[in-house]
């Protein structure tokens, strides 16, 4: 599908798996983008991953 420019939106429980296919990430909370970035750069953003993934 991704070769085909097909655009899917995931909705996933489990972060990891969504973060091993995803190109693009966004993390929505109430309403309001709190960041869109790769997979990496959330990985890489510990504020984020602990306020509102609490990983």
């Amino acid at each position: 599908m991704k070769a085909q420019g097909l655009t899917i939106l995931l909705v996933e429980q489990n972060l990891y798996s969504a973060l091993s296919i995803a190109d693009r990430c966004y993390v929505i909370d109430q309403g309001a983008t709190v960041f869109e970035g790769t997979p990496a750069e959330l990985r890489g953003n510990a504020e984020v991953l602990a306020r509102y993934l609490h990983v």
